[in-house]
């Protein structure tokens, strides 16, 4: 067995994931700029979100779940890999197209179960249009992601990783020719300049979606042929023996991907009953997407093949050496991320969101739903490391078990809440559902024995990592109070914020250092290797 170097595969994933969610924040920002939290972005968000949704489903979700373990063993094994993925693109193309023009079709009733809180006003008919615009990108994704698969299961993480900077450079520019076609059209729209800019924005955005799908899909088909698994489209699809295990190993996971689904619908309709709730939820959304992103999808892409390989080689030593790793690492990252989001989140919504078309009243909305995710930040990165420990084994029925108490979970909070505490009421069902998700992950796994058990350096290291995270909370904390006179001052708040940022770093990782929390030749080393 030719293992996946862990520590290197994670930096390499988790640093490009790091440039997409900067870049993702930029386009964010903008967007924000111009199309604050008004109807225009609304729609956007709600037509942009329906393709996302899917994707989760298709791609990252029960699909590429069964089809990375069954994929990397037949690499590892040496069973016609290629064969096998070749009929799996042929295969997954025939359904997304199919599934497309439905999709475009049935529009309006999708856009009705996302957000009906739209019937009988503007966003209603805009989210509809956008939604046809944007939805041919859940085809284009998807490919790429398998794609993607295929390459993290060689060990070949980096096209797979820069994929979504290239989804991030075509938003910017989208919004960059948007606000340069608005202010002269708003004549010949009989609307004032500023809703004209607003309308182009949206309209150019819409038409990059499925743009920037399918420039993704040709960054890693590329890196695919460069690496000698050349996919094309040149036969008919058919049903193999072995597309047929995948269908059955999927058929749970994507039962589990539905309720996943579920838990968005529930959330995104609670919040389309309040206006501005859609894009608040977004921005925030976007914030602690950055620490999951880099920490737990990044982990989560490395382990599952790397898990893989290892049980077909029966290496369980080395299985939980990749696990106490992977959430060494992920927690040593993650618990200050999230105490950053629980201490400072109004200095970080005013300061990245706080401009243009958005008001300090929706920098205060983003600032609460921020602190609400960012406590469940730590279980949501858990989740990521547990679940490949029973994807590995190609067990997805639990999994789709325990995403149904999720589910529950989730949908009485939100529903239930709502009346009493409002639009927020979906944050607190999102972070609650998913402390819920890791209990029973971490009770679920207990029966894989020692594979799936921390080793003693894990343990001696969490509690130290918990406490520098404490220790750089209140570094923030002071940091903050003393910093708030320029963080008020437009030409210095951008500064002020990089100056907090840099408190709290030198705090956690000094502090960490010297009580042993991790050695920061560490992650150098795994720096070089990457």
């Amino acid at each position: 067995m030719k293992p996946i170097r862990l520590m290197s595969g994670f930096f390499t994933v988790g640093i490009w994931t790091l440039l997409s969610r900067v870049m993702g924040f930029g386009r964010d920002v903008m967007i924000a700029g111009y199309l604050g939290s008004g109807p225009v972005a609304e729609a956007f968000l709600v037509a942009f979100s329906l393709p996302n949704m899917f994707r989760r489903f298709f791609a990252e979700g029960a699909f590429n779940m069964a089809f990375v373990p069954m994929f990397a063993k037949k690499l590892e094994s040496g069973e016609a890999p290629e064969e096998f993925a070749q009929d799996a693109f042929i295969g997954m193309t025939a359904i997304l197209t199919l599934f497309t023009i439905i999709g475009i079709i049935a529009m309006p009733g999708l856009v009705f179960l996302m957000a009906s809180g739209f019937v009988g006003d503007e966003r209603f008919d805009l989210a509809v249009e956008y939604g046809r615009l944007a939805f041919p990108y859940i085809l284009f994704i998807s490919l790429a992601a398998l794609v993607s698969g295929v390459l993290n299961a060689m060990g070949r993480f980096v096209a797979a990783a820069a994929a979504p900077v290239v989804l991030n450079v075509v938003f910017i520019a989208a919004v960059l020719l948007g606000a340069a076609l608005g202010r002269p059209a708003s004549d010949a729209l009989g609307v004032g300049i500023d809703q004209a800019l607003g309308l182009r924005v949206g309209d150019t955005l819409a038409m990059s979606v499925p743009l920037a799908g399918l420039a993704q899909l040709a960054l890693v088909w590329w890196a695919a042929k460069r690496a000698g698994f050349h996919l094309h489209f040149r036969r008919r699809p058919r049903m193999t023996p072995e597309l047929k295990r995948l269908a059955i190993i999927a058929a749970p996971a994507a039962l589990a991907g539905g309720v996943v689904q579920i838990n968005l619908l529930v959330g995104r309709q609670v919040a389309s009953f309040f206006d501005g709730a859609v894009a608040w939820l977004n921005y925030a959304d976007r914030l602690y997407q950055l620490p999951l992103g880099v920490v737990g999808i990044a982990v989560g892409v490395v382990l599952l093949p790397d898990l893989s390989r290892r049980l077909k080689a029966r290496d369980d030593e080395g299985a939980q050496s990749a696990i106490s790793r992977a959430t060494e690492i992920s927690m040593a990252l993650t618990v200050p991320s999230a105490v950053a989001l629980v201490v400072v989140p109004f200095t970080l919504a005013s300061v990245l969101f706080q401009r243009g078309a958005a008001t300090v009243d929706d920098a205060a909305a983003i600032a609460m739903a921020v602190a609400i995710y960012g406590l469940g930040l730590p279980a949501f990165v858990l989740q990521k490391i547990l679940q490949p420990l029973y994807f590995a084994r190609e067990d997805t029925k639990r999994p789709f078990y325990f995403a149904v108490v999720a589910m529950v979970v989730n949908a009485g909070v939100a529903i239930g809440l709502a009346p009493v505490l409002g639009w927020i009421a979906p944050a607190i069902a999102t972070t609650l559902a998913g402390w819920a998700m890791f209990g029973c992950l971490a009770m679920g796994a207990q029966r894989y024995g020692s594979a799936a058990k921390f080793d003693a350096r894990f343990h001696s290291r969490i509690w130290r990592i918990l406490l520098a995270s404490a220790f750089m909370g209140f570094s923030l904390w002071v940091g903050n109070a003393m910093l708030q006179p320029f963080l008020g001052l437009p030409w210095w708040r951008g500064l002020a914020l990089v100056g907090l940022i840099l408190i709290g770093m030198v705090s956690y990782f000094g502090f960490g250092q010297l009580i042993g929390a991790f050695r920061l030749s560490e992650f150098k080393g795994a720096l070089r290797r990457g």
